[in-house]
């Protein structure tokens, strides 16, 4: 890959189960919290689940009430954690043309669809909100973000089930290196949790119902896992052009060196090792980099046993079982279209800083996962690069390479 090529992340913002910003989540992953909590609500009280992993902060709080009431709340956490990953790399200063903003999301504005649903029933067309329309719009979180940094190179949305926010990195990383921009804000972002889309999810059996110790009903690769915990929350990245970036004198966490997006083509909703291994086949050769220089992967595990199984035996077929494995959804539970860009920005992190979280709640390995998979305390050490997977119902399956 020429200098030219190199695609750099010069910012970061974020707002999870785990903080209101990218700092305060990358201490809650290394401290091992959890976000996880009972829904003790009225209108969680007859819902099969009763855990799930909301926002530590109202992102409404953060706006000004004239702003906040015409965003959805995925539009608000896009907002927010897009405007900090921009101070965060210094407020570029690109030409508007030469700037593009890539957000992938896996529902959309739906708490403003059934929102609005629910006074249309009750109350008739006149009182829907005449801001519905934007709210509800897949590409809204896009389109605010570039309306907020005066970005005219672009506002796309990848909606790829739960391989959105990371798919939406890999065509950043494309647009800058197709020579279209020199900017991209890129990232995922989800506030899906509603009695709806959880009775949903339950229904299919991809939810946990365990809820007497919230902060351990999410548990990847471990023996006793039952199902996934839903989260919201977002995550962005400032990707730039590596000499344009020098050339301001930025800088970088690290590169975002390669990319794959593919697809399963088998089965709607269950994992495929195939396509999985193919996809990070794809990225390492992206990034002209082999198997044994990753030293460390974030894994998409979402605590399911399909699921965590078969990403096991992908990353075991192409990479091995020489890194180091974590887990973070242990603690954030799963951002659906948010969780790619979650996972890439601790991928990168990990790298800066030489330590990689541990995945939380791992009692007992489970037996058929061949991998070394961090658990207990954090794992230092010196990596050069690392591997973050995503994949998503509909068989999306997305693998990025970062390296320091």
């Amino acid at each position: 890959m020429t200098r030219s090529d190199r695609v750099l992340v010069t910012g970061v913002g974020a707002m999870t189960p785990l903080g209101a910003d990218a700092p305060s989540t990358w201490t809650g992953l290394l401290d091992g919290r959890s976000g996880v909590r009972l829904l003790d609500e009225e209108w969680a009280a007859d819902l099969p689940v009763r855990v799930a992993a909301g926002l530590t902060v109202d992102p409404a709080s953060l706006l000004p009430r004239a702003e906040a009431r015409k965003l959805d709340r995925g539009e608000q956490v896009a907002i927010l954690s897009a405007r900090e990953a921009w101070q965060d790399a210094g407020v570029p200063r690109v030409e508007p043309e030469r700037c593009a903003v890539v957000i992938g999301t896996g529902t959309g504005g739906v708490l403003t669809t059934l929102g609005q649903d629910d006074v249309f029933e009750r109350a008739g067309t006149r009182r829907l909100s005449p801001f519905a329309v934007p709210m509800l719009m897949p590409n809204g979180p896009a389109a605010w973000v570039s309306m907020d940094l005066g970005a005219r190179g672009g506002a796309r949305t990848p909606v790829s089930a739960c391989a959105s926010g990371a798919e939406a990195l890999a065509l950043g990383r494309d647009l800058i290196r197709g020579g279209q921009v020199d900017v991209v804000v890129a990232g995922g972002v989800e506030a899906c949790l509603h009695p709806f889309t959880l009775a949903a999810f339950a229904q299919m059996k991809a939810l946990s119902t365990r809820s007497a110790d919230p902060a351990a009903v999410s548990r990847p690769f471990d023996v006793k896992r039952s199902g996934f915990v839903m989260g919201e929350g977002a995550a962005m990245m400032v990707l730039e052009r590596a000499e344009f970036a020098r050339a301001r004198g930025a800088r970088g966490y690290g590169a975002l060196a390669g990319g794959a997006v593919g697809s399963s083509a088998r089965h709607i909703t269950a994992s495929d090792p195939g396509g999985q291994s193919w996809a990070m086949e794809r990225a390492l050769r992206d990034a002209d980099l082999a198997p044994a220089d990753i030293g460390l992967v974030h894994a998409h595990a979402t605590s399911t046993e399909s699921g965590d199984l078969a990403e096991a035996e992908a990353i075991g077929r192409v990479i091995g079982d020489h890194a180091a494995v974590t887990a973070t959804k242990s603690m954030t539970g799963h951002m659906i279209g948010a969780s790619g860009a979650v996972g890439a920005m601790a991928a990168l992190l990990a790298l800066r800083d030489g330590t990689l979280p541990a995945t939380r709640n791992l009692d007992e390995l489970d037996p058929r996962v061949e991998l070394d998979v961090v658990r207990g305390e954090p794992r230092t050490g010196q990596w050069s690069a690392a591997l973050a997977n995503s994949f998503g119902f509909g068989g999306h399956n997305v693998s990025l390479v970062l390296t320091r």
